[in-house]
């Protein structure tokens, strides 16, 4: 692969990064899907032809990594928020059911 191709994958790779960190910020998770695998068959591709990576594209590469961490914080903060919703759900059903068996019979 030539240093040009390499380069411009590399670029469509930190687009689709920015893109997924988009969508993990409205929380569309199958389009985080799709996106993360197109990216990850864009640096596959790059890692098996590149026995050498110059510096700019180091710089992407730095970049992606960057982008992903962000992308992964978010996804993490909504599993997080997800968490304590089920669990305070689960409590609410659980007081419910704790009341409603001493209710008095009409």
């Amino acid at each position: 692969m030539t240093d040009i191709a390499a380069s411009a994958e590399l670029e469509r790779a930190l687009q689709l990064s920015l893109e997924l960190l988009a969508v993990a910020e409205h929380g569309d998770l199958r389009l985080a899907a799709n996106l993360d695998a197109m990216r990850m068959q864009l640096l596959e591709s790059v890692r098996q032809r590149s026995t050498q990576i110059g510096a700019n594209d180091r710089l992407l590469v730095q970049s992606i990594a960057e982008v992903n961490d962000r992308t992964i914080g978010h996804l993490d903060r909504r599993r997080r928020g997800k968490v304590r919703e089920l669990d305070m759900a689960s409590v609410g059903r659980r007081a419910v059911d704790a009341y409603s068996a001493t209710r008095l019979p009409r």
